[in-house]
């Protein structure tokens, strides 16, 4: 039941608190492995989780771990995402329509942060299933402000939005896409929940 009412009961990054405000904080992280897996939310019919499955099977969250060992990878928190979106090429169209369109395309990388005992990526077991990418990640420095209940998109943007200004406000320079962190499993009561929102920053 705890996990209903949003106890955190696995393992979650250790960070270096370098500043606190009253919105947001900076933290540092040290390095860490990452598995995850980015593909087209249309190949999940639409679900931007559908990458969730892919990395249970790998750690062996819900049976039989997908790698090379097979050895069962504890889970942690949060499970990490980010969003991009890109344009494909031009289309060549015919002379008698001149018009050039360019189609959005969405990705969706999601992550699970592995157990800190694996210090380098070649420590991990194998992912078996080839979309699975295992990967060491740097030393990284985010602003990140924590909030409750449902991180639907909407509510996700209007925090991206806000810790933006609050970062750039007191000088700070944000160096790429924001992460969002989700800490426990879709069944938890909104209201329980944690989550972050985070913005990696030079």
């Amino acid at each position: 039941m705890g996990m209903v009412f949003g106890k955190i009961c696995v393992e979650t990054p250790k960070y270096e608190l370098i500043k606190s405000t009253p919105d947001y904080e900076i933290r540092k992280y040290p390095s860490s492995v990452i598995a995850e897996v980015t593909y087209d939310p249309t190949q999940f019919k639409g679900d931007k989780d559908g990458g969730f499955a892919v990395l249970a099977n790998y750690i062996g969250a819900f049976g039989n771990p997908q790698n090379s060992k097979p050895e069962k990878i504890a889970m942690t928190a949060p499970v990490i995402t980010t969003t991009t979106t890109t344009h494909s090429s031009p289309e060549k169209i015919a002379m008698t329509a001149p018009v050039v369109t360019k189609k959005e395309e969405e990705r969706v990388t999601m992550g699970f942060i592995l157990p800190s005992k694996y210090k380098a990526a070649e420590e991990a077991p194998k992912p078996v299933d080839e979309r699975v990418v295992v990967r060491e990640e740097g030393e990284r420095k985010y602003a990140v402000v924590r909030f409750s209940g449902a991180a639907t998109e909407k509510v996700v943007a209007e925090k991206v939005g806000k810790l933006r200004e609050w970062a750039e406000r007191d000088g700070y320079k944000v160096a790429g896409a924001e992460v969002l962190g989700r800490y426990n499993p879709p069944w938890t009561l909104p209201a329980f929940r944690t989550n972050e929102v985070m913005l990696p920053i030079e």
